[in-house]
């Protein structure tokens, strides 16, 4: 029998068994069944017999066939202006690529400061800090900007899969790949999953998590992280070329074949200021962070810096829409319909002393761990959140601080395993480095992305006034 069709059996065989087991007592039957259909459509997005877009439509039409939720009440979730906001930052990344934005910014920095290969490392750390808030995607900013210019570097210094491999390239890759996965980590708009975070959040507990709040929240130890993760990467994973004059000399001459900054640059650069700055002063402003987004996207449309076919060609953009636009409501009913407020009150029951630092911690250990059993961020954080959040804040932990703890976990466990997110089989697939290595590797840098969240991160949190 064909594998996607058992995949999808099994999907089904969980939705099944949710839905004509006993309903526990204190949950009405409406939330039971949209548990069962919810928890068959996350089965379907990790074993993905079918496109997650597939399965989200699948879910949705059998919420409402089967009388669970109303057409309208399952419609609801494609008015969620935070789907729109991750929409248009899909379109801010497809600027960057297209006008040669992000590329120039690299060949800057690295002209300036590559001079070794440390240099190298942190000079692709800090052109995808730059890039990460307006690219909610790694596959986006780490395949189309960050992977292809790490893997030119490589080729500059004859490094290439291979007996070579040693020389610079397994430690550049692996640790560009690792500075895709902070800056995610860092800005509420570097990866979808935070934003699904941040709606979940809200639907769950009530609180909004702001663009400010997050970043402020994350910068501190998101600095550490980018700080010390390609030292110690350059400690225990070793370049065996050290010194690298040449790549200065490689970014002028990119530089120089890619002219002056064009009209579209500097038109994309100015958008990106403006939006940044008004991003950052929304609790001042007031505007909603996804219309700030598509005044951006109204900007770069009205000056031609993309046009209306290269908003119709961003499939990841409108592959989100759909599939958030399902999920996030979905969860969104659940507390609705009050099984959350149930599971919270259960949990609770049985956490009576323990401190709440004791259960955050073990939770998060859980929660980046279990990634093994992923392959993409989303598909972690709409299957592990709500459940993960709510047996903390049962226990006492501070809400924000939940949420934004398990948002970044659901990043850092990307350094698990070459399938752990769209981005990695990009950088996996170099052949630079084996299986093997990345796992041990990325073994290493999960415990100190741990150690670091945990103990800098939530003291910081607490010092900014997160918790």
């Amino acid at each position: 029998m064909n594998c996607k069709i058992v995949r999808g059996l099994i999907c089904i065989f969980i939705g099944l068994a949710i839905w004509f087991s006993p309903i526990p007592e204190g949950i009405k039957p409406a939330a039971w069944h949209l548990l069962a259909v919810f928890t068959a459509t996350i089965a379907a997005f990790i074993l993905q017999p079918v496109a997650i877009g597939t399965a989200s439509i699948i879910g949705l039409t059998t919420v409402v066939i089967t009388g669970v939720l109303t057409p309208g009440q399952a419609l609801e979730g494609f008015s969620n202006t935070v789907i729109w906001l991750i929409v248009a930052a899909f379109m801010f990344a497809k600027g960057f690529i297209k006008t040669g934005l992000g590329r120039r910014i690299a060949y800057i920095l690295m002209s300036k400061f590559g001079d070794s290969t440390l240099k190298l490392a942190y000079t692709m750390a800090a052109t995808d800090f730059i890039v990460a808030p307006f690219t909610p995607s790694n596959t986006a900013r780490g395949g189309g900007i960050i992977y292809p210019i790490t893997r030119s570097l490589c080729t500059a210094f004859g490094s290439e899969p291979g007996p070579t491999a040693g020389k610079v390239g397994k430690f550049l890759i692996f640790s560009s790949y690792n500075s895709v996965i902070i800056s995610a980590s860092v800005f509420l708009t570097g990866a979808s999953n935070n934003v699904v975070v941040m709606k979940l959040t809200q639907e769950l507990f009530g609180q909004t998590i702001t663009w400010s709040q997050w970043f402020i929240a994350c910068i501190f130890p998101g600095i550490v992280c980018t700080i010390l993760i390609p030292y110690i990467l350059y400690k225990i994973y070793p370049p065996e070329l050290k010194k690298t004059p040449e790549a200065k000399e490689l970014a002028r001459k990119e530089l120089m074949s890619m002219g002056i900054m064009s009209r579209d640059e500097k038109v994309l650069l100015l958008i990106f200021g403006g939006a940044l700055a008004l991003w950052s002063t929304s609790s001042i402003t007031g505007l909603d962070s996804a219309f700030v987004a598509l005044l951006g996207l109204s900007f770069m449309l009205i000056t031609d810096v993309l046009n209306w076919d290269d908003i119709l060609s961003e499939k990841g953009a409108w592959d989100v829409l759909v599939w958030m636009g399902v999920l996030v409501n979905m969860a969104a009913y659940l507390a609705k319909l009050g099984l959350i407020t149930w599971f919270a009150k259960l949990v609770g029951a049985q956490l009576v002393g323990i401190p709440w630092v004791t259960v955050l911690v073990a939770l998060s250990i859980v929660y980046t761990f279990i990634h093994y059993g992923f392959a993409s961020n989303t598909a972690h954080v709409m299957a592990l959140f709500s459940a993960f959040a709510t047996v903390a804040v049962a226990a006492g932990a501070p809400v924000l601080l939940t949420a934004i703890l398990l948002g970044v976990f659901a990043n850092t466990c990307s350094t698990l395993t070459h399938y752990a997110c769209g981005v990695s089989p990009i950088f996996f697939g170099s052949n630079y480095i084996t299986q093997s290595e990345w796992w041990r590797l990325g073994f290493i840098l999960s415990i100190l992305h741990l150690v670091i969240w945990l103990g800098v991160g939530v003291p910081w949190m607490k010092v900014i006034g997160i918790w």
